[in-house]
């Protein structure tokens, strides 16, 4: 009889650092341990009432498939509402220009898929969200990277990615505000990187889901987008969602906005394909809409009072990090060699008084072997109680962990 194998695509395929010690904090948590997780970026910022009433007020007979791309209603009202305070100058984005997506991810699966062939690579800087280098093992494509370092503050720089271009490069993905460096791309940066990509015939994916989350600007403020940028209209591709904006995680809706009429009609056909996003979530993404400006305000005037907690408390015990300009994540090196096995051993071996804390190794997020390899990234998404908590407990690992009785 035959054995059966797998696919070397499934035995290859990456597991997510993020969601690592995933199984390891539950073992934790079922021993008595209090976890408090920052190794994920799942706000404990209530979502928006209109959204939660949307989802207890849906009364249809049949609950029924929506449209591959989206409810036209839904898609109008993303560009009429929301996308006309990003564009600029520039001219306004239509309902024909979106796809309605199951979140950000499938958004992005389909962009890089509406681009590149197996054997081509994309373009990332790193450290870099890890489900870039998931999607290019998925479509049989390559990551490479352009690396950013903390002592220039995990600035982009445009040369570099030039350099870095080759025959096989196809499109250039970066996330602005990144994760997880909370670097934000300046107007001019986005416009550099754009006459890059016209130059060499790239496509420029440009991941805007934390575009609310900007700190140190005035009120209001909302991150540069490449859908404001002249002479991107036929290479940009723009991934955005719900889940961070509105604290909405798992509604799994995000969408995907091109100017370019072949990308889109990709994207459709790839959506036609899983039939369609969800029928309710859109419900909800129409009410978000409504969501107040004071709601965004205040949510980020939290964020940024936890993110200075969290910068001066490491600062307290020693260690020193690149202050973000933007998402909700830090990048933290540790006086360590491996912080991969301090972070396992954090939550399997250690607590302070019960608790203890779940952090993401850095190191997943290169392509370069090596790099990250003493860095965690910590996202701040617990209250700011929790989070001064975190580092007392963080601090105590650390002294424990390299002075062992």
């Amino acid at each position: 009889m035959k054995t059966t194998t797998l696919s070397q695509r499934g035995l290859e395929a990456p597991t997510s650092p993020i969601r690592a010690l995933e199984a390891t904090s539950r073992e934790a948590s079922d021993s008595g341990k209090t976890v408090h997780f920052l190794n994920i970026g799942q706000p404990d910022i209530a979502t928006p009432p209109a959204m939660i009433e949307a989802y207890r007020s849906f009364d249809e007979t049949v609950l029924a498939y929506s449209p591959s791309d989206g409810v036209p209603a839904y898609r109008q009202a993303l560009a009429e509402t929301y996308y006309s305070r990003v564009v600029g100058e520039l001219p306004l984005i239509t309902a024909e220009d979106i796809v309605v997506t199951v979140g950000g991810s499938e958004a992005l699966l389909f962009a890089m898929a509406s681009v590149t062939d197996p054997g081509d690579e994309i373009l990332v800087c790193e450290p870099y969200y890890t489900n870039y280098s998931g999607y290019s093992h998925l479509l049989g494509i390559t990551t490479a990277a352009v690396t950013t370092h903390a002592r220039e503050g995990f600035a982009i720089d445009p040369a570099r990615v030039e350099a870095a271009i080759t025959e096989r490069t196809r499109a250039l993905v970066l996330p602005t505000p990144g994760n997880p460096t909370g670097v934000v791309a300046s107007f001019t940066e986005l416009v550099e990187l754009v006459e890059i990509c016209r130059r060499h015939g790239l496509f420029f994916i440009c991941d805007e889901v934390y575009r609310e989350f900007v700190y140190d600007q005035p009120e209001g403020t909302l991150a540069p987008s490449l859908l404001a940028v002249p002479g991107a209209e036929q290479l940009g591709i723009v991934i955005d969602s719900v889940s961070k904006r509105y604290s909405a995680c798992g509604a799994r809706l995000g969408c995907l906005i091109t100017r370019n009429p072949e990308i889109r009609r990709a994207a459709l056909h790839f959506g036609q394909a899983r039939l369609s996003p969800a029928t309710v979530a859109q419900r909800a993404g129409m009410a978000a809409l409504e969501t107040p400006a004071s709601y965004f305000s205040e949510v980020l005037a939290e964020y940024q009072a936890r993110r200075d907690l969290l910068v001066q408390g490491l600062s307290s015990i020693g260690i020193h990090v690149t202050v973000p300009k933007g998402a909700f994540y830090i990048a933290v090196p540790l006086p360590v060699e491996d912080a991969e096995d301090f972070a396992t051993w954090l939550v399997r071996d250690f607590d302070l008084d019960g608790e203890t804390v779940c952090m993401a190794p850095l190191a997943g997020f290169y392509s370069t072997p090596g790099l990250g390899r003493n860095e965690v990234r910590l996202a701040y998404v617990l209250d700011q109680q929790r989070l001064a908590r975190c580092v007392k407990i963080i601090a105590a690992g650390l002294e424990r962990y390299m002075n062992p009785e």
